[in-house]
């Protein structure tokens, strides 16, 4: 049983997930030789600081102090995400690796507000994770078909393509 959370530290959470992640998104994009790839972590970086906007216009809370500021914010170096990223720039190997950690980091965010989210009583608050929980899966979904682009697999959608009786 996971606890009841407000509004407000519903949105909290959202607000501090959504830096993690346009955080990640910015470094790997600084770091990306591959150009589509490039793109494709920009993209996500203004899409996670657009979810951030949208929660934080609804925060109450002081204690992030003002958006710019929030946004402007050095990454958190210790997450484990910034960590595996880094160790993967180190490596040379940091677009496929780049893709594969954010796979596995949308997943574990829509795993865990989906199971958040079933004990949750506010509509608002309910809300607020099932929006996390629909855009975090559009974002795997993006992350998905660049990983198998990169890796040059064979997309679910062409498969009737390439699949001979």
């Amino acid at each position: 049983m996971f606890k009841e959370y407000t509004l407000q530290e519903a949105l909290k959470l959202a607000i501090k997930t959504e830096k993690e992640s346009m955080d990640f998104y910015r470094r790997a994009g600084s770091v990306s030789k591959d150009e589509r790839s490039k793109k494709v972590f920009d993209l996500l970086a203004n899409e996670e600081a657009g979810h951030l906007r949208a929660f934080f216009d609804h925060y109450r809370g002081g204690d992030l102090g003002d958006l710019d500021t929030y946004l402007a914010s050095p990454p958190d170096k210790q997450s484990a995400t910034h960590l595996a990223l880094e160790q993967a720039i180190a490596a040379e190997s940091h677009e496929q690796k780049a893709l594969e950690i954010a796979l596995k980091e949308e997943k574990a965010c829509i795993d865990f507000y989906t199971i958040l989210v079933k004990d949750v009583v506010d509509p608002l608050v309910r809300r607020v994770f099932e929006t996390v929980i629909r855009e975090t899966q559009g974002h795997y979904d993006m992350i998905e078909d660049e990983y198998m682009r990169v890796m040059t697999m064979v997309h679910s959608s062409d498969q009737n393509i390439y699949v001979r009786e």
